[in-house]
């Protein structure tokens, strides 16, 4: 892994130069325009997200500018004492192990431009805390009655090592029994208590097709992230790995072929399925055509409020699920993020996997942020759409 993805709790991963320009790119295709014969358009977000949630996304875009701003600087340099960036209320806060480096210090002003930054000393660095979190995540595979996964805090405080909630006093009993893990490499580990992330694996969908409807394959069924294209221009599904490997066959409901997925990253649980794709999301009930543009992509800051659009969740609530807000960025081999709805709802259900994660665009569209991978009650898991870019070369379809 190169440069960290960034936020108030984050692990590694890397930037690339292109930074995606949230709500700026040109408005996308609408539903009228995608489809002959279709007369539906593509809706305003505001009339898919609620006043409140919208709110709250709206107010962040000038943090996420400005985080980018930092991002960037960061990725260019690869410096080593870079901690971590989060979004708060009102500002954007930079954790910075050491002095801090003259590009960043003007990257930092020209942020400032755009919304408050603070520059806060960390304990550690990235690196560092990455360092630790790999030996301590050896010491799991050995011994996995320790916890279940590792999450590296971007204020640079330390490890957090999180155990099974069902088990929870049976594992400290037995953690009694071997060396501490109190620290790791002369790193503070914090022990907490929670459940692991399970898997969760718009019904009549057709070509050109779209973000947010039911793929099937067999008897179960996935939800299609985002239409995407790469830099031949060939045009794709993006959706979760672990809804079918390579070769995997996908039709929707009625049984109308999609494409059989060809190119897939299991550790990232993402996956694309090589046809014909748009620009739009489904965002209604299983039976709606309601859905908005996608104007492009972004990365991904934990304070962030986000939404997504799973086909089981459309079915249960009539529409997405939002106020939805990032935590962290796991330090393991899937290299997810993780968020929680903050009203305690189930943030999703089986057959939500692969289904689009995003945000508001100023434009009035959706800015993707990533596909569903994993959730547990309010919790959820998906991976960013940067590590689907930097896996195959891809962005949004327009």
């Amino acid at each position: 892994m190169g440069y960290s993805r960034t936020g108030l709790w984050s692990a590694g991963s890397a930037l690339i130069a292109a930074m995606a320009l949230v709500g700026t790119l040109a408005p996308g295709a609408s539903a009228e325009q995608r489809r002959d014969g279709d007369s539906e358009k593509a809706v305003p977000i505001s009339q898919v997200v609620g006043d409140d949630n919208l709110r709250k996304m709206n107010e962040q875009r000038p943090l996420v500018a400005a985080a980018s701003i930092l991002a960037k600087a960061q990725e260019q340099g690869h410096y080593e004492g870079y901690t971590g960036i989060g979004l708060q209320e009102d500002h954007v806060t930079l954790w910075w192990k050491g002095d801090l480096p003259e590009p960043v210090q003007r990257a930092a002003e020209r942020a400032r431009k755009t919304a408050p930054v603070h520059i806060v000393a960390a304990d550690h660095s990235l690196a560092e805390l990455k360092d630790a979190s790999e030996l301590l995540q050896a010491r799991l595979e050995k011994d996995p009655s320790l916890g279940h996964s590792v999450k590296i805090p971007t204020d640079g405080s330390g490890l957090v090592l999180t155990q099974n909630t069902t088990r929870a006093a049976r594992t400290a009993s037995a953690a009694q029994d071997h060396s501490p893990v109190g620290q790791v490499a002369g790193v503070p580990v914090k022990t907490i208590s929670e459940e692991p992330l399970q898997e969760r694996s718009r019904v009549n969908d057709g070509a050109p097709w779209s973000g947010g409807a039911q793929i099937s394959f067999g008897n179960s069924w996935c939800t299609a992230g985002f239409g995407v294209r790469d830099g031949s221009g060939a045009t794709y599904l993006l959706t979760a790995e672990h809804c079918g490997r390579s070769g995997q066959r996908f039709t929707n409901p009625q049984g109308t072929y999609i494409g059989t997925s060809t190119k897939s990253h299991d550790a990232h649980d993402v996956m694309l399925i090589p046809t014909n794709s748009d620009n739009f999301m489904y965002t209604g009930g299983p039976d709606s055509d309601a859905g908005v543009r996608v104007d492009g992509w972004d990365h991904v800051f934990p304070g962030e409020y986000l939404c997504q659009s799973g086909v089981t969740s459309a079915r249960a609530t009539g529409g997405p699920v939002c106020n939805i807000k990032v935590l962290f960025f796991y330090n393991d081999s899937e290299d997810l993020v993780e968020a929680e709805q903050m009203d305690g709802q189930d943030v999703a259900r089986g057959g939500d996997s692969g289904g689009p994660v995003y945000t508001a665009s100023a434009g009035g569209g959706a800015i993707a942020k990533g596909t569903l991978t994993r959730s547990a009650g309010s919790r959820l898991g998906f991976q960013d759409f940067y590590t689907a870019t930097r896996d195959f070369g891809i962005w949004i379809n327009k």
